[in-house]
């Protein structure tokens, strides 16, 4: 992960301090925050006190005004820190931030994005509808104009930052008949009449992250929280998920990288028949094909962010990254368990922990099948 063109001194500097705060806020908690199914609020203040929330947000709006490859490097800090998968900040400062500063109102930009960069709120977006999935246009959760308010009705599932959240960027049907330029997108405080968290939903991975259903039940907000124009709402979507699909990218191949340090490492140390298992031909030859597979993986991400960065990434080029992160990632972390015998299935190794978080990434963001869907769209 080092030496890489792309970033600066001041970019593998931040990339030091960012490995350092998780080594030592995140990983000597993991264990508890997976069994209470959540991280504490005191955890998101504390990485807002360091800069690590948020980070492309411009000084006007309280942030450090820093280039979204900063964004990118505590993204693969993120992955590649034990425990790291259930991390919510990318939501945060990836998506959220960035919906607001592209689309949203010099108000909305001026309440919610120093708040954000300080962890004082938390955000939440909620997109994915039971029975709905990957399918956005057939969402049914409803906005109804009147007068000066709009009344929502619905619900939402698999939201990250779920039942931490002070707001969720919620996607309507402000207009049923239009199909999906009828959607619009809506800031629903947490706190309003109507709004009900549902329960934190148990996962075979990511124990540590709140993903919860929520629902709205006659929930009055101001028309002032609609986010761009009535209507425009899946445009803009499309318009900010490379981004998305470029940050779970480099979460991915972070920790498909962390799965391989790790494994490299393990069978050095330990011993079989006579010898350690790296002194196997398999060990060699797989290990070797891990290490290839990932300079690829970095090589093409690389050229993508500094699209990301001029803001040129195209959707199919975000659907090509995540595809091939994401499906080499679960690839990696499984030969990787393969080492470690009986004790790669013991929560007690970390690489147990890469195994269960690593299944999710081919299927949130948009399944692997619809990024192929995305790229065949080019042909």
């Amino acid at each position: 992960m080092q030496d890489r063109a792309i970033y600066s001194s001041d970019h593998e500097l931040f990339r030091t301090n960012a490995r350092r705060f998780f080594r030592e806020e995140l990983e000597p908690n993991i264990e508890q925050w997976e069994k209470d199914e959540i991280m504490p609020r005191s955890f998101w203040e504390k990485a807002g006190a360091n800069g690590f929330l948020c980070c492309g947000v411009p000084e006007e709006y309280g942030g450090p005004g820093a280039d979204f490859l900063y964004n990118m490097v505590l993204s693969e800090e993120t992955g590649y820190a034990i425990g790291g998968a259930s991390v919510g900040f990318s939501v945060q400062a990836d998506i959220v931030a960035y919906y607001l500063l592209h689309a949203g109102t010099e108000e909305q930009k001026k309440y919610w994005l120093p708040r954000m960069v300080t962890a004082e709120s938390i955000a939440s977006i909620g997109l994915t509808e039971p029975g709905c999935g990957s399918d956005l246009k057939a969402m049914r959760t409803t906005a109804v104009r009147d007068g000066d308010e709009y009344v929502i009705n619905g619900q939402k599932t698999f939201i990250t930052n779920g039942q931490n959240c002070d707001f969720c960027l919620v996607a309507c049907k402000t207009d049923p008949s239009k199909g999906a330029k009828g959607i619009s997108l809506i800031i629903v405080e947490t706190d309003r009449p109507g709004f009900e968290r549902g329960r934190n939903l148990e996962k075979i991975g990511q124990k540590a992250a709140d993903t919860s259903e929520l629902f709205f039940q006659d929930v009055r907000v101001p028309v002032t929280n609609l986010v761009g124009n009535e209507g425009e709402g899946f445009a803009i979507m499309m318009r900010e998920l490379p981004r998305e699909r470029i940050t779970i990218a480099c979460r991915a191949q972070a920790e498909a990288h962390r799965a391989f340090d790790l494994t490299n490492a393990y069978v050095k140390e330990r011993k079989a028949f006579g010898q350690t298992i790296a002194d196997f031909q398999n060990t060699q030859f797989t290990l070797a094909d891990i290490k290839t597979s990932l300079a690829v993986g970095w090589a093409y991400l690389d050229q993508c962010l500094v699209k990301a960065n001029e803001g040129t990434l195209t959707p199919e080029e975000g659907a090509m990254a995540k595809l091939w992160t994401t499906e080499n990632e679960g690839q990696v972390v499984d030969k990787c368990l393969q080492f470690f015998g009986g004790y790669g299935y013991m929560k007690e190794y970390p690489i147990s922990r890469s195994f269960v978080d690593a299944r999710v990434r081919r299927i949130y963001g948009g399944a692997s099948e619809i990024m192929k869907l995305v790229i065949s769209r080019t042909l």
